[in-house]
C-alpha cells in the first residue's frame, strides 16, 4: 500500500472511532445531545475533507505529512521501528470534542498548502501609489483572500469559515 493511502486509511479509522463521551460530565441531557450533534458534524466535515484530499493525486504523502503541523501539532504521525505508521493524539481538554477537529485541521492545512503551491494563477504586479510599494495580486486579490474565496467555492461557506479562515 502506498504511503499516502496508509495515512488516509489511518485518518479514516481515527475519524470513525467512537467519541467516548462520559454523560457524567454534562449537567443535563440537552447539553449532552447538543455536544453529540456537534461531534457528528465534525465527523461529516472530516469525511468531506478526507475525500477532497483523496481525489487530489497531486497531494503527496510528504505534503500530507507536513500538514500534521496544524492544530498545534497535537495529532502526530509516527513510524514504528517495524516501519508501520500510527497516529497519536495529545488531548487538549476533552478528547471527544476535539479529535475530529484535529483531523479537519490537518486535512485543511494539506488542501490550503496544495492550492497555494499548485493552483494559484499567475500573479499580477501592481504598484500602490500611496505607499510606493509593488504588490502581487491574484485576479485582483491578495493571496490569502484569493485562497479563502477558492476554498469557499469548493467547500461552501460553513466549512470554509471553520477551517480555511
Amino acid at each position: 500500500m502506498e504511503r499516502k493511502e496508509q495515512i488516509l486509511t489511518l485518518l479514516r479509522s481515527f475519524i470513525g472511532q467512537r467519541p467516548g463521551f462520559e454523560p457524567g460530565n454534562y449537567s443535563d441531557w440537552s447539553s449532552y445531545r447538543s455536544e453529540m450533534r456537534s461531534v457528528t458534524q465534525d465527523r461529516h466535515d472530516a469525511e468531506e475533507l478526507l475525500h477532497a484530499v483523496e481525489w487530489r493525486s497531486s497531494i503527496t504523502a510528504e505534503a500530507l505529512t507536513e500538514a500534521f503541523r496544524a492544530f498545534s501539532g497535537r495529532l502526530t504521525l509516527t513510524e514504528t521501528p517495524e516501519g508501520k505508521l500510527r497516529l497519536d493524539y495529545c488531548t487538549g481538554q476533552y478528547f471527544p470534542t476535539e479529535y475530529r477537529k484535529a483531523v479537519c485541521s490537518v486535512l485543511s492545512q494539506a488542501l490550503w498548502d496544495h492550492t497555494r503551491n499548485h493552483c494559484m494563477p499567475t500573479p499580477e504586479t501592481m504598484h500602490n501609489s500611496e505607499t510606493g510599494e509593488t504588490v502581487e495580486r491574484y485576479k485582483g486579490k491578495r493571496a490569502g483572500d484569493y485562497l479563502r474565496d477558492t476554498m469557499r467555492q469548493q467547500f461552501g461557506r460553513r466549512l470554509a469559515r471553520r477551517y480555511f479562515d
